[in-house]
């Protein structure tokens, strides 16, 4: 249902979502890419918000530009742009939520959990794509594995 203002509600966003991938989609959440994603790595598109998506074909995070007035002081800064990656449930050796378990780490870093997948892109070569988890659901890390 649309809003006074124009704007699609979360459940219309998630239906059109839907229908553009051709995919169920099973869980989704938000984060922050930390590694693990050659493209992403070698452009320095490193700590980027966006959406972590599991669907019935695999996984995806995709990153909507928005600039707030934070962003006026990061280093490094680039032209945002839409920016996503897709890893097919094939491809996709295992996935895990890893909490820190130190209270030390905790309070110092990031509280956040941590989506760690490990995926083939080839035959032989292994990778390991690591998200920070802000809106943690439990069942993320078991809906692209099975």
């Amino acid at each position: 249902m649309t809003s006074k203002d124009g704007k699609q509600s979360p459940e219309e966003f998630w239906e059109e979502y839907e229908k553009n991938i051709g995919e169920k989609i099973l869980v989704h959440s938000l984060g922050i890419y930390l590694s693990g994603w050659e493209e992403f790595d070698n452009l320095g598109y490193n700590e980027i918000w966006g959406l972590i998506i599991s669907t019935s074909g695999g996984f995806r995070f995709h990153h909507f530009p928005r600039d707030t007035w934070l962003d006026t002081f990061r280093r490094n800064r680039k032209a945002q742009e839409e920016k996503t990656l897709f890893i097919p449930k094939a491809k996709i050796i295992s996935a895990e939520l890893v909490k820190e378990k130190s209270w030390l780490k905790r309070i110092f870093g990031s509280s956040s959990p941590q989506l760690e997948i490990n995926y083939r892109l080839g035959t032989d070569d292994e990778r390991q794509l690591r998200l920070e988890v802000v809106l943690p659901k439990e069942n993320l890390a078991e809906s692209l594995t099975s």
